[in-house]
């Protein structure tokens, strides 16, 4: 069943990035971060009281309280990165980018929780994982000459390897800090503290008032983003819960089939020959990771 669970979650992460992808074109993204995250809460914790698990707060270790806030920090920072390279980047190069977490993943994985079976196939599958981004990031050699380092191209290049490293630690902390934890309350309680953390850094960067009202079409995406983001967080750690983050964190990450082909149908952003021979190392790199 857990496997059913990590699909669901590409899904409507994959959903996720398109929706939010729209709701950051005009408005601050940290802004959109704080709002998208008031959504997911609100959706955690009616799930927390539909299941009836909140009974459990009581009982919560020390320990797995503090692996839960580390990472929901680890979240937060996750998504202010994301969304930052979303709103500066084209989205079909952000979401190769953020699929490098799986490297990251796989490799803390092996090191700090003993996943370290079937290296035979995990290790040429984070290899094509690798040349696959890589193909999808890099400019045709006809233009590379003429295009500007990413960092000069607005930064989205290094917001989205933040978000990479920062989804890959949420994993692997999410993991230990949900072990005899009903997934729907340690969802809740990382969200609260994701929902601090954005809310505080748009305090601090005096975006709570912006200066121009929200677009209402921008908000209803940002909303929107949010309730996929809440379903994909549910189905993503009731996965982790049950199965091996190994394994799930790849399954996940086939969110990007669906985020390209949205991409270039809502949003134009169309793939060359190369982008596609990279979408496929990533996807035979994923499928590959799960034999």
């Amino acid at each position: 069943m857990w496997v059913a669970f990590a699909f669901a979650s590409a899904l409507f992460a994959g959903l996720t990035a398109i929706l939010a992808k729209v709701g950051v074109r005009h408005t601050d993204s940290n802004l959109a971060t704080a709002i998208r995250t008031t959504v997911v809460l609100a959706a955690a914790w009616l799930m927390v009281l539909l299941v009836g698990s909140a009974s459990q707060l009581g009982t919560l270790s020390g320990s797995t309280i503090g692996f839960l806030v580390a990472s929901g920090l680890a979240t937060g920072g996750s998504w202010l990165c994301y969304f930052k390279a979303l709103q500066l980047g084209d989205l079909n190069k952000v979401a190769p980018i953020d699929r490098l977490s799986i490297v990251l993943t796989v490799v803390l994985a092996m090191i700090f929780l003993g996943e370290a079976d079937h290296l035979a196939t995990r290790l040429p599958g984070i290899a094509l994982i690798g040349v696959g981004t890589w193909l999808m990031v890099r400019p045709p050699a006809a233009v590379a000459s003429a295009t500007p380092a990413p960092t000069a191209r607005g930064g989205w290049f290094l917001y989205a390897l933040g978000a990479a490293v920062f989804a890959s630690l949420t994993a692997l902390l999410g993991k230990v800090g949900i072990s005899g934890v009903e997934s729907n309350l340690g969802t809740a309680i990382r969200t609260s503290v994701v929902l601090v953390l954005a809310w505080g850094i748009v305090i601090a960067t005096g975006r709570k008032r912006p200066r121009a009202p929200i677009p209402r079409r921008d908000l209803t995406f940002i909303l929107l983003s949010g309730l996929a983001t809440g379903a994909s967080w549910l189905c993503y750690f009731k996965a982790l819960q049950d199965g091996p983050a190994s394994v799930v964190v790849p399954i996940d990450k086939l969110s990007i089939v669906v985020t390209v082909l949205l991409a270039g149908w809502l949003l134009g952003e169309r793939l060359s020959r190369r982008g596609w021979a990279g979408l496929a190392l990533i996807v035979a790199g994923t499928l590959l990771m799960l034999v």
